[in-house]
């Protein structure tokens, strides 16, 4: 089987850092309780070199934070677009983005749902187990307006319904009880400050 898909089809090879990541540069990562990420996001409905610059900024956003995804308002731009880099459980990289994401329904006779841990580059430093189906299938379009399917199983099924659940306003912390939530923000407030020096360092390095 092949053990890198981008934009869900099979390639050969592909570098450590997706391509876009070179030509990007680092932007803000907004936190739980921002307004952008508590409201839905927009279609996008332009494509052209303003859609491309962001996806370029949000890859290399998503690196030096050590995500495996990140949702555009993530970054403070309230539009339907995610980028994602994630290994599904197989150890398959899985590689893209995703504009005007649609999240397919799924049988539910055939769906399984994993309770495993979840973080989020706006919660920074928390992990909670969250109940995710096992299978996710996301259609949309590229950056050039091109439809797009992806599918994804595992860590990488979690990754997509995580970053779809972005772009409807909805961060993972809704999905927990209120005494979670409480946890998850308690280890915000132990991790943070070491989440974002290990962020700062990561983005030294990669301009070395």
């Amino acid at each position: 089987m092949p053990r890198v898909f981008v934009q869900g089809s099979p390639v050969d090879t592909y570098p450590r850092l997706a391509p876009e990541a070179r030509r990007g540069a680092v932007r803000r990562i907004t936190e739980v309780g921002e307004e952008v990420l508590h409201k839905p996001c927009r279609d996008v409905t332009e494509f052209g070199p303003d859609l491309a610059a962001l996806i370029d900024d949000m890859f290399l956003t998503m690196y030096v934070a050590e995500g495996a995804g990140l949702a555009a308002n993530q970054v403070g731009v309230a539009l339907r677009l995610f980028v994602y880099d994630c290994l599904d459980d197989e150890g398959v990289r899985h590689v893209g983005h995703i504009v005007n994401p649609v999240l397919e329904p799924l049988d539910p006779a055939g769906r399984r749902l994993l309770d495993e841990g979840e973080g989020c580059l706006s919660v920074p430093g928390a992990v909670m187990d969250v109940p995710r189906p096992d299978r996710a299938v996301v259609r949309g379009q590229d950056r050039d307006g091109r439809p797009v399917r992806v599918e994804g199983t595992g860590y990488f099924a979690r990754c997509l319904a995580h970053e779809t659940d972005h772009l409807g306003g909805q961060v993972y912390l809704d999905r927990l009880s209120g005494r979670e939530r409480k946890e998850a923000l308690r280890q915000v407030a132990d991790r943070r400050e070491e989440v974002f020096a290990r962020r700062a360092a990561n983005l030294e390095a990669l301009g070395s």
